[in-house]
C-alpha cells in the first residue's frame, strides 16, 4: 500500500488541481491519502510558480520534505513542474520526479514509475480544462470552488499565467452545472466560481460551451477584436450560465472571483440582481491607478473607465463588496504614477485590496523593460497602498455593524476552561471570501443546548454584529439560520435527483 500526502501552495485554481489529484490517486488501488507526512511514503508538494517568492516557497518545501522525510518520495507537482520541469530534473535532486499540471488525469504515468525507483519528468500535453469528481475537498466544510476556465488569452505583459497554463479553455455550462448540483446534493452551501478571467468565459478560440460555437464578449467591450466579434450584440457567455445556475432549485450561494477590469460583463448585473442566491461580490484586479502603467501592463483601460464601471456596480448594488489588487513597482512606475494609483484606490474605496511589488518573470514581455524600479521602493509604494487599504476596510468594516447577517461557520474553537460557557466560532458572512478577507467571530452560550447543536462547522447561524476591527467583525449569536432547514430538504431533493438521473 502507498500512502501519500500533498503538501499544497498557491491559487484556489491550484487547490482545485490538488483536489482532483486526491480524488484521482485514492481511486486507484493500493494508494491511501494520508494527512500524516511522517506516514508517507509519497509526499506530492503541489506547487505555485506564478511569482518568485512563491517559487521559492515551492522549493523550500521540496527540500524540507526531503530533509525530514529522507524515505518517502517526492513529486514536484503543479505550476513549478509544469513550468520548470527540464530546467529543475538536473538541479533539484531532491525531488524523485515531475509532473505539469496540463493534464492530471495522466498522474498514474509518473506515481507508478517513481513508485518503482524511476525518476520521471512528465508535462502532459493542456487538455481542457481538468476537472471530474473531487473526493476531498481542501477548503473548509460547506464551501466549494468550481473551476470554470483554464488558461488565459489577455496576455498582461507581466503576468506568466499563459506561459504556465496555457490559452483560455472554458468548461461545457451543463459539465459545470452538473457540479455544482453534486455539491449541493452534498451539502455544499457556498460556491466560488473561479477562472484566470471569469469575463471571458466562453471566448476561447475551441470554446463551444453551450453547444452553438464559440461565444463572444458583448459589443463595446474595450479591448474586442470587432473584426471576429460577429455576435457581440448577444449576452456574455458569462451572463448566460449565471442564468443557468438560477434555474437549479436549492438554496446555495454563489460568488464570482476575478473578472478582468477590460471587458467586465455588465450584463451579469441584471442577472445577480434577479438571483438573491448570486452574491454582489466583485473581484476586479485593476493592477494600477496610472494610464500609462495600466498600458505597459498590456491593459486598455484607464483610469476613468475603472472607475465609471465601479459607479456603474454601485448604481446597482450600493452595499456591493468589491475586491482588487495592485503590482507596485512595475517597470517604468514613477513616484507620480504610484501617487495616481494611491488617489485611484481612495477613489474606488475598495472593502478589500491585496498589494504586491513587481515580480519580474522571465519570457514575460515586462522582463525586457527598461527602468526597473528598486524592490525597496516597490516594497514601499505597495506598504503605503496597504495602509490606504487598511483605513478604507475599517470603515467599510464599521458600516457592517449593527446589522445581521447569515455566517457560514468554518471553525469551532475549544473552550476556554476560565470561562466555560462561553463560545467562540469562525465564520464568514457573503462579503467575505475564503482565504483572502477577513472573518466573524460568533460569541454563543455554551450552556444553552439549541445554540450549540447550531453553532457547526459547514452550517449558517444568524449574527448580529456588535463590533468591528481592522479585519474582522464580532457578533452574537441570534438564532440558528432558517435556510440551514431549507439546505436539509434541498440536499435530500438533489441527492435523489442525482440518483434518478
Amino acid at each position: 500500500m502507498t500512502k501519500f500526502f500533498i503538501d499544497q501552495h498557491g491559487c484556489a485554481k491550484n487547490q482545485v488541481d490538488g483536489e482532483l489529484i486526491i480524488s484521482l490517486l485514492s481511486k486507484k488501488e493500493g494508494y491511501v491519502q494520508t494527512f500524516d507526512p511522517s506516514e508517507a511514503n509519497l509526499i506530492i508538494v503541489n506547487s505555485c510558480g506564478f511569482i518568485e517568492s512563491a517559487k521559492t516557497e515551492s522549493i523550500n518545501a521540496v527540500l524540507s520534505a526531503r530533509n525530514l522525510y529522507p524515505n518517502a518520495k517526492i513529486l514536484l507537482a503543479g505550476c513549478l513542474a509544469e513550468r520548470y520541469a527540464n530546467d529543475l530534473k538536473d538541479s533539484l535532486t531532491e525531488a524523485d520526479g515531475f509532473f505539469g499540471n496540463g493534464d492530471l488525469d495522466q498522474i498514474y504515468k509518473v506515481v507508478e514509475p517513481l513508485m518503482n525507483g524511476e525518476r520521471p519528468v512528465l508535462t502532459p500535453k493542456q487538455k481542457g480544462v481538468c476537472c471530474g469528481d473531487r473526493s476531498l475537498l481542501l477548503n473548509f466544510s460547506g464551501a466549494s470552488y468550481v473551476k470554470i476556465t483554464e488558461g488565459c488569452n489577455n496576455h498582461c505583459s507581466f503576468c506568466a499565467i499563459p506561459i504556465i497554463r496555457g490559452e483560455l479553455r472554458s468548461r461545457p455550462a451543463q459539465e459545470i452545472i452538473d457540479e455544482i448540483k453534486s455539491l449541493i446534493s452534498q451539502g455544499v452551501y457556498e460556491i466560488n466560481l473561479i477562472g484566470q478571467d471569469l469575463a471571458a468565459y466562453g471566448t476561447g478560440l475551441e470554446d463551444n460551451v453551450f453547444g452553438t460555437g464559440r461565444s463572444y464578449l458583448p459589443s463595446g467591450t474595450p479591448g474586442t477584436d470587432s473584426s471576429s466579434n460577429t455576435h457581440s450584440n448577444e449576452e456574455s457567455a458569462l451572463c448566460k450560465l449565471l442564468k443557468k445556475i438560477s434555474e437549479l432549485d436549492g438554496t446555495f450561494r454563489l460568488r464570482l472571483l476575478y473578472i478582468h477590469p477590460d471587458h467586465f460583463n455588465e450584463d451579469i448585473l441584471p442577472a445577480i440582481k434577479a438571483d438573491k442566491r448570486i452574491l454582489p461580490y466583485f473581484d476586479i484586479p485593476f493592477q494600477s491607478g496610472d494610464t500609462e502603467t495600466i498600458h505597459a501592463m498590456n491593459r486598455t483601460g484607464s483610469p476613468e473607465r475603472y472607475k465609471a464601471l465601479i459607479a456603474k456596480i454601485r448604481s446597482v448594488f450600493p452595499e456591493a463588496a468589491i475586491r482588487t489588487t495592485f503590482l507596485t513597482g512595475f517597470p517604468g512606475e514613477t513616484e507620480d504614477s504610484a501617487k495616481n494609483t494611491q488617489d485611484f484606490l481612495k477613489a474606488i474605496q475598495t472593502d478589500w485590496s491585496g498589494c504586491f511589488p513587481y515580480s519580474k518573470e522571465e519570457d514575460t514581455p515586462a522582463a525586457k523593460f527598461k527602468k526597473p524600479v528598486p524592490k525597496r521602493i516597490a516594497e514601499e509604494r505597495a506598504k503605503v497602498l496597504g495602509t490606504i487599504q487598511a483605513e478604507l476596510t475599517k470603515e467599510k468594516l464599521a458600516s457592517r455593524c449593527s446589522k445581521d447577517y447569515d455566517v457560514l461557520i468554518e471553525e469551532v474553537l475549544e473552550a476556554n476552561p476560565e470561562a466555560a460557557d462561553e463560545g467562540i466560532a469562525i465564520g464568514r458572512a457573503w462579503f467575505q471570501a475564503p482565504e483572502v478577507d477577513g472573518s466573524v467571530v460568533v460569541r454563543y452560550d455554551r450552556s444553552i443546548k439549541q445554540e450549540c447543536d447550531a453553532v457547526k462547522t459547514g452550517r449558517l447561524v444568524r449574527v448580529h454584529v456588535t463590533s468591528s476591527g481592522d479585519v474582522d467583525l464580532s457578533g452574537d449569536f441570534v438564532a440558528d439560520s432558517e435556510l440551514n432547514a431549507t439546505i436539509k430538504k434541498n440536499t435530500l431533493k438533489f441527492a435523489q435527483d442525482i440518483i434518478r438521473e
